[in-house]
């Protein structure tokens, strides 16, 4: 058995630690910076709000295309809004929306639906290089990076949570010696997670069968996915990003534990 890897369930949590010292006041839980959306979707960013407040977030600010302003329906929930393109993506001149906003938080989550555009990709490529806290990328919001990965995977506290196509994409992109093919079995894929993030320094959260995967610095866990979380890398990331914000020392053990 390899002195790497380490399974939690349910029942035995593998840092309890985290559970027992949660934050108990609002106030100390922590703030979080949720990026998504354009014109033609915003389910990503309202889901990541959501589940942000049921991880324990302390404080949830939304930043949307300017785009989508109309499109809210009243009351469903407070956003701030950046500069949008024609088409209501995010515009190259967001980039300052968004570092401003990124100031106040602990953590950023880029959460998806952000549609395919070319100014939105300088904008995000611009940002991950600008800001230097904790950010978490999902759906396809990791598309923009995994075809030029050298962005993000020697950038400090940054974490993909993607699904496994996207993580064989990654390998590829990246020149990985191991592929990641959707045959392989439990074990080599351990040693291919354990293998590409001592290789390179972000934490990793990918879903392979009927688990969910996180890798750090060559530390991989694995938990049994709740069969009724179908939309599971948005809803994961906004526990991930949740549990990082509160636990910014403790990359690998806040990823793993957000996942019960």
């Amino acid at each position: 058995m390899q002195n790497y890897w380490s399974r939690q369930t349910a029942d035995k949590p593998l840092f309890p630690d985290l559970l027992w010292s949660r934050p108990e006041n609002r106030t100390h839980a922590g703030k979080l910076l949720v990026i998504g959306g354009n014109a033609y979707g915003f389910a990503a960013p309202a889901l990541a709000f959501t589940e942000a407040s049921k991880a324990g977030i302390g404080s949830t600010h939304v930043l949307l295309p300017e785009h989508v302003q109309k499109l809210l329906p009243k009351g469903f929930f407070a956003a701030d809004f950046a500069p949008s393109t024609p088409s209501g993506s995010f515009a190259k001149n967001a980039l300052s929306e968004m570092l401003a906003h990124a100031q106040w938080a602990d953590g950023v989550l880029l959460a998806g639906d952000l549609g395919r555009n070319s100014e939105t990709a300088i904008a995000l490529e611009q940002f991950s290089q600008k800001y230097s806290g904790q950010l978490t990328i999902t759906q396809d919001a990791a598309d923009y990076f995994i075809n030029n990965p050298a962005t993000v995977l020697q950038r400090p506290e940054t974490t993909l949570v993607i699904s496994f196509a996207q993580l064989r994409r990654l390998g590829i992109q990246a020149k990985f010696a191991k592929a990641f093919t959707f045959d392989m079995d439990f074990f080599p894929l351990i040693e291919a997670l354990h293998d590409f993030t001592e290789a390179h320094g972000i934490t990793l959260v990918t879903k392979h069968n009927d688990r969910i995967f996180v890798a750090h610095r060559g530390e991989v866990s694995d938990t049994k996915l709740d069969a009724d979380m179908p939309v599971w890398r948005v809803h994961t990331a906004a526990h991930v990003a949740t549990w990082q914000a509160q636990n910014p020392s403790k990359p690998f053990e806040a990823s793993t534990t957000a996942i019960l």
